[in-house]
């Protein structure tokens, strides 16, 4: 289940900003919990948890190719007519379009969405704000 990791991290980063000085202060000047938790702590707690989400999606992306890389196949049937037809040559072109081709995608997949994550990140971060 991929839930609880999002939960425990949503409880850790909201444990350690409840002792943050800002929630300190709204709690000072009589502001209520629930304006402290929309308002300070849940804008806070968006970022680790994007950033979690889009690192999670390319674990997950490589798990599956992984996981397709290691399936059984069933032997092809072997053929005594016409086994020196192909030559080495294109049978190692075959390997690289068959492995090669979806390997640069599956690459360029889970690094966009890594990219896509630091990059909202930098986005919903409050604290880089200035």
């Amino acid at each position: 289940m991929w839930w609880p990791g999002y939960v425990r991290l949503l409880q850790s980063k909201t444990l350690a900003l409840k002792r943050q000085v800002f929630v300190e202060a709204a709690r000072a000047v009589g502001t209520g919990r629930l304006r402290i938790v929309f308002v300070h702590i849940l804008p806070n707690c968006v970022s680790p948890i994007t950033v979690k989400a889009s690192m999670d999606m390319g674990s997950a992306i490589l798990a599956a190719a992984e996981s397709r890389l290691h399936r059984p196949r069933r032997p092809a049937a072997v053929s005594r007519v016409g086994r020196d037809d192909q030559p080495r040559a294109q049978l190692s072109a075959d390997l690289v379009v068959v492995l090669g081709v979806p390997g640069i995608f599956i690459y360029l997949t889970v690094l966009g969405f890594n990219l896509l994550g630091d990059g909202l990140r930098d986005i919903l971060d409050p604290q880089s704000r200035g």
